[in-house]
């Protein structure tokens, strides 16, 4: 019998150290929260840095004058395009609608506005990633309108 009651405590006392050891309390819980929390927090903070370090970035000398000059090549083309569709609205024989002179005065104010924009970075120079991207996709919506109204036009 003692044998048994042995046993029986043994076992009893092993089972409450595992209930006790396995379970945390709601304050534990709580801390080891708070902790993924802060390290999240922290992390956000670290990537908020980056991204802003990154959009500080400026062009090099070489790099702003390449992007210059290919960007001002660009602008010529679209205005001796833009001259062309002037010049064939002025043809007789063919009749334009209002729709096709008001585009062509879209793209001549669209052009002034991608210069400004070329002049206005030029002199503070900042965010470099973030300028490039958007006034080169400006500048292919742009090409591609022009695009499509010429060949709209043709059949």
């Amino acid at each position: 019998m003692k044998k048994i009651t042995t046993i029986l405590a043994m076992a009893t006392l092993f089972l409450a150290g595992t209930v006790f050891t396995s379970c945390q309390s709601s304050a534990s819980k709580e801390e080891a929260a708070n902790a993924k929390v802060d390290k999240a927090q922290q992390e956000l903070m670290e990537a908020q840095q980056e991204a802003d370090i990154e959009a500080q970035k400026v062009a090099s000398e070489d790099e702003w004058n390449t992007f210059k000059t290919e960007t001002e090549v660009k602008i010529s083309e679209y205005e001796i395009r833009i001259k062309a569709l002037k010049d064939q609205m002025k043809k007789p024989g063919k009749t334009f609608d209002d729709l096709y002179k008001k585009r062509i005065e879209q793209f001549e104010q669209k052009i002034k506005e991608l210069k400004t924009r070329l002049d206005d970075y030029e002199k503070n120079r900042t965010g470099w990633e973030a300028f490039k991207r958007e006034f080169n996709h400006d500048m292919e919506e742009l090409g591609k309108a022009m695009k499509d109204l010429t060949v709209d036009n043709q059949g």
